[in-house]
């Protein structure tokens, strides 16, 4: 097979988040906390890396000033800062300058984009605040620190539950089922943070620093997505739209916030008029699916050290995939909507029953199989390349959230991807998605007016079959983990 190349012209299809990367190539963070509450945990789980902190913690290295930036995931910068000690007043001031200089920086790249300030939650006669955090606390509440996005977040809320639990009245406890003993302990948890945690927190921060409990053990994965989700909110509305969506870029934790950070991307310019794109005029259908392609990957930000995500192989295997659906059996649609969510259930049961080690995963679709002729067509407004569009954008999205359920941020292996391909196709997900895609084509009249319709049904489609961090976590449980299990081909050779 002829692999397909993009045209000389595809040059000037510049990926929307290319100039997202050049504006705001890193989302970058000051994180302050003393040793011990969980820093090193809290960065390596939200950002999904390994040991973020560790050069950091060598003697000599110890600076706020020090970039600490992962190989595993370049699109964030780390500023470290240790705590405010007891009578110590030295720290507060390098940390007030340090935001001082950084607010000063003409460069968006350059300047500070959000501040977490990190305490663990301390035991029932502990004290949250020392001086120098109250002092810090007032300097931002009476303006001194600026705009910059500050986000108390208090650690090791799993500990919290765990004494609760232990506190709780036995006799009272034989009549309630698992849920309601969840459902109490979790209460009697937010009883005392208010006691110990928020109303100090809100006596000098007032209402303006939002404040984040978060745990990196056990089945908590939920509570940083609310952080970065938090996060994210705060830097989008006082610093950029570009530091905002390489917040959601750089996290990966919260698989929704990547959804929604690809539809702003998309809105930006190539989403906007697929159905009577000028910018596309005298393009391939592969120039035009090469540059969304491109952009999608990137907002998801794998680690993918051999740019397997970008490869021609999985590029080729997406358009494969939406033209085996395009010629497919269709499904129902009046038995789609009700079926919603528990699809993924579905895809988790699928995984775990192909993720053993037994032998090579291998794609229902052919890697020798012959690309379909339209891929080699020059853009025009039709239904069938709207239908197209509009199906590589939504199924590549799909496939991109289930290899985030069977990746867990390691590095991105072609079995890896194989397995989520394999999974999303098996599911009834992937005939859902394109019926309901067809169903709204085929009500089409005028196409040169559906642009806003076919972004706002895009949208609607992959907000519907979107999942959240906590549904995230309740599915990995199911599936055996993939990073002890050897790489392979894109295609088996049949012996």
């Amino acid at each position: 097979m002829q692999p397909v190349s993009s045209s000389s012209e595809t040059q000037e299809l510049q990926p929307t988040t290319n100039e997202i990367s050049r504006i705001c190539p890193r989302f970058r963070i000051l994180v302050i906390g003393k040793s011990g509450v969980g820093k090193s945990s809290l960065i390596n789980h939200t950002f999904g890396v390994q040991n973020a902190l560790a050069s950091h913690n060598k003697p000599g290295e110890a600076s706020i000033d020090h970039e600490l930036i992962s190989p595993q995931n370049k699109r964030f910068v780390l500023h470290d800062s240790k705590g405010f000690e007891p009578g110590e007043e030295d720290n507060l001031k390098i940390v007030r300058n340090f935001i001082d200089r950084r607010r000063a920086m003409p460069d968006l790249k350059n300047q500070l984009h959000a501040v977490w300030l990190c305490f663990e939650i301390p035991c029932t006669d502990g004290r949250l605040l020392e001086t120098g955090t109250e002092s810090f606390l007032n300097s931002k509440r009476e303006g001194k620190l600026g705009n910059i996005p500050i986000v108390v977040v208090l650690t090791k809320y799993d500990k919290l539950l765990d004494r609760m639990e232990r506190t709780l009245d036995e006799s009272s406890l034989r009549s309630l089922s698992e849920d309601d003993i969840k459902e109490r302990t979790k209460k009697n948890a937010q009883d005392e943070l208010q006691d110990i945690c928020i109303a100090p927190l809100e006596k000098f921060a007032g209402s303006d620093i939002p404040h984040v409990t978060v745990s990196t053990n056990g089945n908590h994965e939920e509570t940083l997505a609310r952080l970065i989700r938090i996060t994210e909110e705060r830097v989008r509305k006082h610093v950029a739209t570009e530091a905002s969506l390489m917040t959601s870029i750089a996290q990966r934790v919260d698989p929704g916030l990547k959804i929604q950070a690809s539809i702003e991307v998309g809105k930006k310019k190539y989403w906007k008029a697929l159905a009577s794109s000028t910018t596309f005029k005298n393009r391939t259908t592969w120039d035009c699916l090469y540059v969304l392609h491109t952009d999608i990957v990137a907002v998801w930000n794998f680690y993918d050290p051999h740019h397997y995500l970008r490869s021609q192989e999985f590029r080729e295997l997406m358009v494969k995939i939406v033209d085996r659906l395009e010629v497919g059996p269709t499904a129902d649609p009046t038995k789609t909507i009700a079926i919603g969510f528990s699809m993924v259930g579905t895809i988790a049961g699928i995984m775990a029953a192909l993720a053993g080690p037994a032998a090579p995963i291998v794609v229902p679709i052919a890697a020798s199989v012959v690309l379909a002729v339209w891929v080699h067509d020059v853009y025009q407004i039709s239904h069938a390349v709207l239908q197209r569009f509009m199906s590589y954008i939504v199924h590549l999205t799909l496939v991109m959230q289930t290899l985030h359920l069977v990746s867990e941020s390691q590095e991105v292996t072609r079995r890896a991807i194989k397995l989520a391909v394999t999974s999303y196709l098996a599911s009834p997900v992937s005939g859902e998605v394109h019926t309901w895609i067809q169903e709204y084509e085929r009500g089409l009249t005028i196409l040169e007016r559906a642009d806003r319709d076919t972004l706002d049904k895009i949208v609607e489609v992959m907000q519907f079959y979107s999942i959240d961090a906590a549904q995230m976590s309740e599915l990995r449980a199911k599936i055996p983990p993939m990073g002890s299990l050897p790489d392979e081909p894109w295609e088996v050779e049949k012996s």
